[in-house]
This record gives C-alpha cells, sequence and structure tokens, in this order.
C-alpha cells in the first residue's frame, strides 16, 4: 500500500469514527433544544448521520479492505466544547443559539474532511468512492446551511429578545437596556507627512 492510500484510508477511519460520535451525542442535544424546529432538525440529523455511516461502509469496501474505525480528537473536543457550552447556558433563552453554534463547528470540519476525501478519492481513481464521499459532501453543506437558517430565523432572535426583555439576561436590570451598544471610540488617524508619501 502506497503512503498516499495509507493517508486516504487513514482519514476515512477518522471519519467513521466521527460520524458514530456524533451518534452518540445528537439525542443529548435534542433533548437539551427548546426550539421545536431545532429538535427535529437534529432528529433529521441524526438519520443524516446514521446513513452517512453506511455510506462510509460502502467507500471501505470500495478499497478492497475492512471497516475501521480511528478515534477523531477533534471531533471529540468539539463535543466537549460543545458540552460546555450548553451546560454553562441550560435554561437560558440563547442556549439554542448556543446548540446551534456547537453544531456548525462540526459541521465546518466535516466539510473540510469531506473535501479532502473526495478530492483524494478521484486522485486515486475509484470513482465509485469519489460519488459516494461526494453526496455526503454535498449533504454536510446543506445541513450547515440549515443551521444558518435556523439560527437568524429564529433562534439568534429569540436569545436576543429574551434578553432585551429583561426575562433571563444576567445584565443589571436597572439600567436602560440589558445589552447596551457597544461603545466605539474614533480614533485619530495622524494624516502622513507631505515627504513621506509617494508620488
Amino acid at each position: 500500500m502506497n503512503a498516499f492510500n495509507k493517508l486516504f484510508l487513514e482519514e476515512l477511519a477518522d471519519r467513521y469514527d466521527s460520524e458514530k460520535q456524533l451518534v452518540q451525542a445528537i439525542p443529548k442535544l435534542i433533548k437539551l433544544a427548546t426550539c421545536k424546529a431545532l429538535q427535529e432538525h437534529f432528529q433529521c440529523h441524526l438519520k443524516k448521520t446514521e446513513g452517512h455511516l453506511k455510506k462510509l461502509e460502502t467507500v471501505f469496501k470500495s478499497f478492497d479492505t475492512t471497516v475501521s474505525a480511528k478515534k477523531c480528537e477533534a471531533t471529540a473536543g468539539l463535543l466537549k466544547e460543545g458540552e460546555g457550552l450548553a451546560a454553562d447556558f441550560k435554561g437560558s433563552p440563547a442556549i439554542n443559539a448556543a446548540l446551534i453554534s456547537a453544531a456548525q463547528k462540526i459541521e465546518h470540519y466535516a466539510i473540510a474532511s469531506y473535501g479532502c476525501l473526495h478530492a483524494w478519492a478521484i486522485l486515486l481513481g475509484n470513482a465509485e468512492s469519489a460519488t459516494v464521499l461526494e453526496e455526503i459532501l454535498k449533504e454536510e453543506k446543506a445541513e450547515n446551511d440549515s443551521f444558518i437558517e435556523l439560527a437568524s430565523s429564529c433562534c439568534n432572535k429569540e436569545a436576543l429578545t429574551a434578553c432585551k426583555d429583561g426575562g433571563t439576561c444576567s445584565e443589571d436590570k436597572n439600567k436602560k437596556t440589558a445589552h447596551p451598544a457597544v461603545a466605539v471610540h474614533p480614533v485619530k488617524v495622524k494624516p502622513l507627512q507631505p515627504e513621506l508619501v509617494e508620488h
């Protein structure tokens, strides 16, 4: 086996483990979400993730190798970070926005990984696996777009509105606004000296 083929299979095993980790983690996200639309999206995402595992198994098969998983430390780290974020905002109107943020970080990592695998499969001359990996890549991009839509259409606004109304915001309620606008201080720019300006 040449080095490039080995690299491909190691990354494939990394992806397989990543998807397995997500199958275990997504049900927890569903329970934490308070937005029905987000819960339904996570439920749909879970089914697609399970489908990704099956598709990856066909890629292993197309390379005449056994299915294997290599611990994906990146996904483990992103999930741990997401758990911490969820814990910090559990019960808060910002919980759904926090969950989407965590999910998008994982999606971006998946998009980068599948992008590499797709390109490598083409270079290795395996059209079958390239097609399967492209399908997964497109699904991951669509998932990310869906998370963006959910965030912009309701979850981010929900978090912001709740804070502005003074509901559960941690800001001092005696202030006129829960989240005062960030003060922007003008920066004084010293004009260039004429002799330093090139003509």
